[in-house]
């Protein structure tokens, strides 16, 4: 495949590009930023990238002015310089977190469209753009490339708490953005989630840029070669339901 890159030495990625090809290249060639950009968010590409596991992210530039005209937004497709990822083994529960559980209910894919907008609320729109938002409600709702945009939802006494949404692709869920409203009920939300997806079937759960809380959790830092691994690897088994998780010698994935 043909590589571009802009002034800033930042990788540009067009429809027509082949996503998987792109990842092999990054890998290759030693690439040393997340972040690639593309002027394009046309739903069937924004999710061929998903699918090949990049965590699509976007931002605006310039300034909106009355009009409109003086702003333009770019997609930021990143693959991680370290991934977090929790495989369901290793999940681990505080004490201090799990008398809590049974307080709350969660629900998957039933509020999406307030989970979405509750995290603009609490984050603001500076990677969740309008047209990055825009294109996600596409891909769920014609269900391109067999991605699929979901959410979950926590709730307590009939009243959601706390949520997130992320993409689902090959037998792995990757989160995007989440919220709370009450304390402590982000981690049961994340704990629940977690719970859930190794009940249905998933392979692990990709929780994109490392962080303490999810350290806390058991999630385990990975490059983005071995990443790309188990994201693949995920991806040919889902089929017959079967993951094998491969460890070096040093106990990490291979």
């Amino acid at each position: 495949m043909i590589l571009r890159y802009n002034d800033a030495g930042f990788m540009i990625l067009l429809p027509g590009d082949d996503p998987r090809e792109t990842v092999d290249a990054i890998l290759e060639t030693g690439y040393e930023e997340e972040f690639c950009v593309s002027p394009s968010f046309d739903p069937d590409f924004v999710a061929g990238l998903m699918e090949a596991g990049f965590l699509v992210m976007s931002a605006m530039f310039g300034e909106p002015g009355e009009t409109g005209d003086g702003a333009f937004y770019v997609a930021l497709p990143k693959l991680h310089l370290v991934r977090s990822v929790l495989f369901f083994d290793d999940l681990h529960v505080k004490k201090s977190t799990r008398r809590f559980l049974g307080r709350y209910e969660l629900r998957h894919d039933s509020d999406f469209d307030f989970i979405l907008g509750r995290c603009i609320e609490v984050h603001g729109d500076d990677w969740l753009t309008p047209p990055l938002v825009a294109a996600i409600v596409d891909i769920r709702r014609r269900g391109l490339r067999g991605v699929r945009p979901t959410s979950f939802a926590l709730y307590r006494d009939g009243k959601p708490v706390a949520g997130e949404f992320g993409v689902s692709v090959g037998g792995v869920y990757t989160s995007y953005s989440g919220y709370y409203d009450e304390t402590g009920a982000g981690t049961v939300q994340l704990v629940l989630a977690t719970r859930w997806l190794r009940d249905n079937g998933f392979a692990f759960f990709d929780l994109g840029m490392p962080l303490e809380y999810k350290s806390d959790l058991g999630a385990v830092d990975l490059s983005p070669r071995e990443f790309v691994g188990i994201f693949r690897s995920a991806q040919d088994t889902q089929k017959n339901g079967e993951f094998v998780r491969i460890l070096d010698t040093d106990g990490k994935p291979a």
